[in-house]
């Protein structure tokens, strides 16, 4: 095997492998589709987050609410009271205090 093609090996599988994991999941208002059941998880819970967010004006990615924990307090500070987030957002809020 020449150089330029062992390159573009380990290239294809170095993208393959960003996120294998995100690939999978399938999320439907905040639950996660598994094995025919819907699971609430904190990363489908957090892209309905995002997408609530989105709804009133924010402008938020997905990966922003999951990587950020103050990102996600502060939206949760805008956004908490709506019905689509308000447990997600009980969560994400350790102390009790309301928003």
């Amino acid at each position: 095997m020449n150089i330029k093609a062992a390159a573009a090996v380990f290239v294809i599988s170095a993208l393959a492998s960003i996120n294998p994991a995100a690939a999978g999941i399938h999320c439907s208002d905040g639950y996660q589709h598994v094995n025919g059941s819907l699971l609430a998880t904190p990363y489908c819970q957090d892209q309905q987050l995002a997408q609530v967010a989105r709804a009133y004006g924010i402008r938020v990615s997905d990966s922003e609410i999951r990587e950020n924990p103050n990102t996600k307090r502060n939206i949760c500070r805008t956004v908490g009271r709506d019905n689509r987030v308000y447990l997600t957002c009980l969560e994400s809020n350790p102390n009790g205090r309301r928003f």
